[in-house]
This record gives structure tokens, sequence and C-alpha cells, in this order.
């Protein structure tokens, strides 16, 4: 599938792809996120974005009937990139409680609160952006 770019206010490009709801599509998310990160020279934030576009990618594929979701990367400012998959359930993503079982599963959006400077969701009417942000330097 082709990547697109759009140019934002920021004046950095914004990445995204669509891809299938399928756990193999996280390779191709982890390459998008290599790409953009390499492109702004913020290659010091890409193996908190692997992780970060890995759980986001995840959590879509498990927890929705969803059959293709799209992955953007942007600069929403100088001073943050944000990494979101999309999906089109409307069924807000939930953390973990103290009690859950952890060993196997449910650990996504604990490690995404640990990895990120913020997250958070964007609901729409045909679904939803999870989405996270870790704070960069701005070029000098």
């Amino acid at each position: 599938m082709p990547v697109s770019s759009v140019v934002r206010p920021t004046g950095h490009p914004g990445y995204s792809e669509t891809l299938p709801a399928l756990e193999e599509s996280a390779d191709a998310a982890r390459n998008l996120v290599r790409i953009a990160l390499a492109t702004w020279h913020l290659d010091e934030l890409t193996d908190s974005g692997i992780l970060l576009v890995t759980e986001l990618v995840a959590n879509a594929v498990k927890h929705t009937n969803t059959r293709s979701i799209r992955v953007i990367v942007s600069r929403p400012s100088e001073r943050f990139v944000r990494i979101g998959v999309t999906d089109k359930a409307r069924v807000m993503p939930e953390m973990a409680k103290p009690g859950d079982d952890l060993l196997t599963s449910g650990r996504g959006l604990l490690l995404i609160d640990a990895l990120a400077d913020r997250w958070g969701t964007d609901m729409y009417r045909w679904g939803k952006q999870v989405w996270a942000e870790l704070h960069c330097e701005p070029a000098a």
C-alpha cells in the first residue's frame, strides 16, 4: 500500500499508511515510524516510537474487529511527534486495572503510558484514533 505524505502547518510532512488489521501489519507500521523519524532527524526517538506503534497496532488488531487500520506519524508541533492508529471501532481503550492478570496480555496501554509523554484517544463518528506523543527538541 502506498505511503502518503502531507505537509502540516509546522512545516513537517505527516506520514500515513492504511494497512490490513493483522498482526503482520506491525512490520509496515514500524517501518513508517523509522522513515518519518529519520526524515526529521529524530533517530533518538526510534526505539520508543517503534515500541509505541507496535503496541498501538496490536491493540487495534486485538480489540477491534475492523478490517483495516491507518497508521499516522505527524508533528503536531515543533516539540512533539505523534504516532496514532485509527480503526473503525467506537470502543474506548481501557487501561489494565490492579489485580488484572498481566502475565500474558493487557500490558499494551500500560507500556504506552510509560513510554509516551502523553497519549489519548480521539473519537470520531466512524471510529477512533489512539495516539501517543514523544517529546523532541526543536531544531536549533
